[in-house]
């Protein structure tokens, strides 16, 4: 069996690109409308690139200050703090500028990147990292420090073969992912082809029903000593995994308060089944007098409600508000056939999503082992 070397970092990385301390107004700038998405350690989750609506933008002058050293394909964009050690392998040409909280790692030729994000992904690297982090409020590892963190390495052509591997289930879960986002813009267009022309003839809290009264939100220290068995919901996202659940079907969620509409002004939406838990955070809900989770979901998704958003600095939607929402509430044969016409969508997109599952199951397991030589892709 091929023996798996355990190297540092540091002669592992060709370059750590690194402009943290660096802001707009320091260059003599500010912010533009477009140009150059900077993306922020709040953009970065493993593996994706979220909260999109509140990525900036530089212009070209701005841009050319802030990145002396420019981001190419194949480098991992590596989150130093809020949130700490999350990562992304940049698989692209577009030129971006690294923000707060984010720097970037470059490999020597010898290394074969993917394979070293996907170790870098692992529970082995994650430990290590948080080994060597400091803070107490805000955890943060300092460049370093992540210089010192250790990977285990066999061949290039191993870890190329290893990678290509583990890579080849992350192609198929984004596929899903994009299937699953043009089924739901499928859905919201039969919505707009049929009743957009409609004038509103009720109020939303016609058709909800709300089970708020039933969260219950748990701290990071309460979930870290739970089993990760069942979905925690946030106001935007799945958050976490705990022991037990709160609720058994299917529900549709709309963020509260925090992050709770898009650049466009529409709700922020999940439509969760199964056993799962939800915060305070975000509202949650089915239909009625007709209306089933699905044609709910579809509704809101065609709805504006930025004119019901309160607070300054922390946006909200309350109870009362959401309820007062103009809607368009179709005829009982009218909504029977829309509901009918969505319902293979639905089906296929928790299909896919439980396919998406089933395969994160798969990379996760095989990871370690493969990293480790446990196993190889022969076997």
């Amino acid at each position: 069996m091929e023996k798996f070397k355990m190297l540092p970092l540091s002669e592992i990385a060709e370059l750590v690109i690194d402009y943290r301390g660096k802001t707009p107004k320091k260059l003599g700038g500010d912010w533009s409308v477009q140009g150059y998405r900077a993306i922020s350690a709040k953009n970065v989750k493993t593996r994706q690139i979220v909260q999109s609506d509140s990525i900036r933008y530089l212009d070209e002058s701005l841009y050319r200050k802030w990145m002396k050293e420019e981001i190419k394909r194949g480098d991992i964009l590596i989150t130093s703090e809020a949130p700490f050690g999350q990562l992304f392998y940049w698989d692209s040409d577009e030129k971006i500028v690294l923000s707060q909280r984010l720097f970037a790692l470059r490999c020597k030729k010898e290394f074969y990147s993917p394979y070293i994000f996907h170790y870098m992904t692992s529970d082995a690297f994650q430990s290590d990292m948080e080994c060597r982090a400091t803070g107490t409020t805000v955890t943060g590892l300092r460049q370093p420090e992540l210089l010192k963190c250790r990977i285990s390495v066999p061949s290039f052509e191993k870890q190329k073969i290893i990678a290509d591997t583990l890579s080849t289930i992350d192609a198929k879960i984004e596929n899903n992912k994009r299937i699953n986002h043009h089924l739901v813009e499928l859905a919201r267009s039969f919505w707009q082809e049929r009743f957009s022309s409609k004038q509103p003839n009720g109020k939303l809290g016609d058709i909800i029903e709300l089970f708020d009264s039933k969260r219950v939100p748990l701290s990071a220290n309460q979930r870290e000593k739970m089993d990760k068995t069942y979905p925690y919901y946030g106001a935007t996202s799945l958050m976490d995994y705990v022991d037990d659940y709160l609720f058994d079907g299917t529900y549709l969620l709309l963020g509260e308060d925090g992050t709770v509409i898009d650049k466009e002004g529409y709700p922020i939406l999940q439509y969760v089944w199964g056993k799962f838990w939800v915060n305070n955070h975000a509202h949650i809900m089915v239909g009625k007098n007709g209306f089933t989770v699905e044609s709910l979901f579809v509704l809101l998704k065609n709805t504006c409600v930025s004119s019901i958003v309160t607070g300054a600095v922390q946006l909200k939607i309350n109870q009362a508000n959401l309820k007062s929402v103009d809607v368009y509430i179709p005829q009982k044969e009218e909504l029977d056939n829309f509901n009918s016409t969505i319902e293979p969508i639905f089906d296929q997109l928790r299909n896919l999503y439980d396919e998406i599952k089933s395969l994160t199951t798969l990379r996760d397991a095989l990871l370690p082992k493969l990293m480790s030589g446990e196993i190889s892709v022969a076997d």
